[in-house]
């Protein structure tokens, strides 16, 4: 075959067409062929395979290979969206008035550090603050179901992934670029107090408002004027106390009564074998039941930072301190993953009580 008019470099590429190879040619030397591919990859985190194929498909044409890149991905994507997502982030965001979290998953630890997956995660936090049509409220505490935000409007503002578009079809993009099920899994709200604060902490953080477990506590104070320093400081270290304490309830009054009587039939049943009289067995109990407190309960357990004293002494220090009463209204706790061993179902449940 000869080419008349011209003597520039032409590649070849090879299409299926009728069930017939068609040979096309583009005009792209070998230089420039690197440099779109290395553009491409830049733009799309897409392997180098894929890129490629893409590129060849377009004609060299990198517009149109970015959109034959998206359209495969979202089909890969769909196809991996059965696939078991328990690794992620949790991405915290806040405004004046209230605070959300949600939980971004994905398949491994590796695609969790990648800077697109994290302008997801904390877009979507964002995108949780302005939610209004709750999908439920436990203990103060709502949650943000995915279907509350799938349909939202969401503004990405990454050089690989800008635009306004739906919380769904971002998901399904990144997880196209990613080449992992991605996965919003739930998000809660937490209003603050007219009167108070919300202190947060977030453990095996990458960057400020991502974090693999987070701990978030509303404190109240009946004075508006109290010294907001001293409250600041104590909420802070009370949120990582949440993060390493684990507590299930905030007050002993909260404990549910099914679950203290199954302690105590289980601590009643430790001691009887014992073989010690029944008036031994039930002090037995009672002082085994005060350190199941101790474990459970979040005004109970030893503090932290100083286990010479309980979160209750904690907090009436910090009152007497700032002239004021002081107390926790809820809190939360969040772990990427927990429970996904388990079925879902019980996902949006939060560990959080109220006062």
């Amino acid at each position: 075959m000869a080419f008349f008019g011209s003597t520039k470099r032409f590649s070849t590429k090879l299409s299926l067409l009728g069930g017939a190879f068609i040979r096309s040619y583009s005009a792209a030397s070998g230089p420039e062929q690197l440099n779109l591919i290395k553009q491409l990859r830049q733009r799309t985190s897409a392997p180098i395979k894929d890129v490629k194929a893409a590129l060849l498909l377009s004609n060299w044409d990198i517009e149109e290979a970015q959109k034959e890149l998206r359209k495969k991905g979202k089909v890969l994507a769909s196809k991996k969206s059965s696939r078991t997502a328990a690794e992620g982030l949790l991405a915290l965001a806040q405004n004046h008035n209230k605070t959300a979290l949600i939980e971004l998953n994905c398949e491994t630890d590796f695609v969790a550090r990648n800077e697109i997956f994290q302008h997801l995660a904390l877009s979507l936090a964002k995108q949780a603050l302005s939610v209004e049509n709750y999908s439920q409220q436990v203990s103060g505490v709502f949650h943000v179901g995915p279907e509350s935000l799938e349909e939202t409007t969401l503004n990405l503002e990454h050089p690989k992934i800008s635009g306004e578009t739906t919380v769904h079809n971002a998901i399904i993009e990144v997880a196209a670029m990613m080449g992992e099920n991605v996965k919003l899994r739930r998000g809660y709200v937490m209003p603050a107090s007219s009167q108070g604060l919300i202190s947060t902490y977030l453990h095996t953080s990458p960057q400020p408002g991502l974090g693999r477990i987070a701990g978030i506590l509303s404190l109240e104070v009946d004075d508006g004027k109290a010294q907001v320093d001293a409250v600041e400081r104590v909420g802070a270290e009370l949120a990582m106390h949440v993060v390493a304490a684990k507590p299930l309830f905030l007050t002993k009054d909260l404990v549910p009564s099914d679950a203290l009587e199954n302690e105590r039939e289980i601590l009643k049943s430790q001691a009887e074998s014992s073989g010690k009289p029944q008036m031994a067995i039930d002090k037995m109990v009672e002082g085994r039941l005060r350190k199941y407190f101790e474990e459970v309960v979040l005004l109970e357990q030893k503090f932290i930072t100083n286990d010479t004293v309980n979160v209750k002494t904690v907090l009436d220090n910090l009152s007497k301190e700032v002239g004021s009463s002081v107390r926790v209204v809820n809190f939360l706790r969040m772990e990427v993953g927990e429970g996904i061993a388990r079925q879902e179902a019980n996902a949006s449940e939060p560990v959080a009580q109220s006062a």
